[in-house]
Parts: C-alpha cells; structure tokens; sequence
C-alpha cells in the first residue's frame, strides 16, 4: 500500500539532507565538468547547478561545463565520453546505464557521478556503502517502483485486463520485464512489452499497444523514455490512453500520473552535493552511492477529463497531490 506523503526508509540509502556547511571552491582552481546525458539542460540539471551556485560555484566562472554530452543518443556515449576525458574534465556527470558504462570505459581515473536505476545490480559499482572504482552517484530503485507503478496501473483502470509497458531495453533487463509480466498475471492481467531503443520507434510503440487492447501503460524508468516524455504524453492522450510515469513532475507537466521521487530534488539536493565532495578532492570509491527516500503519487484530474477517465476515489485519497 502507498501511503499519503509516505516516507520510506531504504536498506542501503541515505538521508537526503545536506550534512554541515561545505567550503566552496578554492581560490585559483579551476574545475571542469562533462556531462553524458539524453535530455538537452532541463530542470534537473538546472536545479543541480543552481545549487551549486548557493554554494559557492558559480557555473560559467569555476566551474565551466563541457556542453557537448548533453541531448545525446546511447550510441554518441562512447565517443563523447573519450572525448571529454581528452579534454581533461575534472568529473564526469552520467544519467543512465548506457552513459555510465561509456564512461568506466573511457577512464578508470576521472571521477564519474552517475544518476541510474540501479547501481548494484547493473554492476557500476561493487555496493552501496563502498562503491570502489572511480563511480558513485545515486541509485532510484527502478525495478522496485516500476512494479509498484504497474499495481497502480491496474488501480487506475480496475476493468482492464490487458495492459502494456514501455520499456527501453538498455534499462530494463528481461528477467525484470518477466517479473513484471507473472506480477500482472497474478492480479488476472495481460501485460505486453513493448520495447523501444530510438525515439522514433516511440509512437509506433505506443501505437501497437493500443492496437492490441490495452487500456493502461506503464512508462518504465528510462533516460530515453524520460528526454522523450513529451511525445509520450501527446500520443497517449491523442489515444486516450491511461499512462503511467516514474517522476512526480510529469504529472505536473501534462502527464496523467507519476509515482516516485523528484528527480529536480535528487539533483539538487543529493547529486550537488556529492559533486563538491568530489571536487573538494573525495574520491567516490569513499562517497556512499545514495538512494530516494520520499516518493509521491501526482495526478493530473485535467488530463483524466481529456482521456474521459475517472480516476478511482481510493488511488485520489492516496495521492500526494491532485491537479485540478
């Protein structure tokens, strides 16, 4: 059961606060930052170097962003990710497996922060506590809340009995997808997976899933799927399609609904200030690999009333917050 505004304690996970005042920069170094990421700078990374400015760095002066790893495809990672340790950057900011990867590839030195579904269990690091290596970062837990996004799927849409996942294969690996598929069979549900790789397979995908007969999808976690949020919100509304995301903030965007953390507070809060350790000289094998602790249920009642959908008064009593 998802509680209203529930906070959730998470083995291995820290506390999302900031520890005591952190010194700023110092005087005449001059720090360098690369970043691997799909999506173009957008409010994530903003909210991260907004931070960064409270802090005392102030971008454009110390430090300067590389601005040639952001709005990449996953197979620009690998060329991108040599080319910026050719530029000497100082840390290297990765969103995803894919990005994370291209950059343990490309150095075994440069300190690299990464943001992903799971850190552990796509082997980037050796463990929370002791990530080892030249990488830390957090991890969202995306196998665990893509399954709680699919029970509140079927909430959502009670009758159906087909139901479909978006998934991006470069995240999600099939033994997860699997489990997805016997969870919604225990509750009487067919699941299709409709997995995609490129944005322009996206819509075709959505397309498909509609064709077949399902009456919800679930968005699984994706840096893919997230960069290309607002294609999926017009088409699923274009088809009347119940959707599920994983950010609380796509919901406030237009989507219909998000469940889990906020990504702008990870990044804020959380990703800033294990960047400054790093650039104050801590190595990220020292630096715990940091998970979510507060997670959100959001719903959208204006795009319910452009699906024609009414969202069930349990999962509205649930929610964190309802946008009217």
């Amino acid at each position: 059961m998802i509680g209203r505004r529930k906070l959730i304690a998470l083995i291995g996970g820290t506390v999302l606060a900031w520890p005591p005042p952190l010194r700023g920069q110092q005087p005449g170094r001059t720090y360098r930052l690369g970043g691997l990421y799909n999506n173009p700078r957008q409010a994530p990374q903003i909210a991260l170097f907004e931070e960064l400015r409270r802090r005392g760095f102030v971008e454009g002066q110390n430090p300067t962003v590389d601005p040639r790893g952001y709005g990449l495809r996953a197979g620009q990672f690998p060329e991108v990710a040599v080319e910026l340790v050719d530029a000497g950057v100082d840390v290297i900011l990765a969103g995803g497996n894919p990005a994370i990867r291209a950059a343990q590839r490309a150095t075994a030195t440069i300190p690299i922060l990464g943001f992903t579904d799971d850190m552990v269990g796509s082997r980037l690091v050796s463990s929370m506590a002791h990530p080892g290596g030249n990488t830390t970062g957090i991890s969202i837990l995306a196998t665990e809340l893509d399954g709680k996004r699919q029970e509140l799927v079927i909430d959502l849409v009670p009758d159906a009995h087909h139901i479909a996942a978006l998934a991006d294969p470069n995240t999600t690996a099939s033994p997860q997808l699997q489990a997805l598929a016997d969870a919604a069979r225990a509750h009487g549900v067919e699941l299709s997976i409709q997995q995609v790789t490129k944005p322009e397979q996206i819509v075709g995908a959505i397309d498909v899933a509609k064709a077949a007969g399902a009456l919800g999808l679930n968005v699984l976690a994706s840096p893919l799927l997230f960069a290309q949020r607002q294609l999926i919100i017009e088409r699923t509304t274009a088809l009347r399609l119940p959707a599920m995301y994983q950010w609380p903030e796509t919901a406030e965007e237009g989507g219909l609904v998000g469940y889990g953390p906020r990504i702008v507070q990870l990044f804020r809060d959380v990703l800033s200030r294990q960047l400054i350790k790093l650039l104050q000289g801590a190595k990220p094998a020292d630096i715990p690999v940091e998970q979510p602790t507060k997670f959100e249920l959001v719903i959208n009642l204006n795009t319910a009333k452009a699906l024609g959908l009414t969202i069930p008064e349990a999962m509205l009593d649930r929610a964190d917050k309802v946008i009217e």
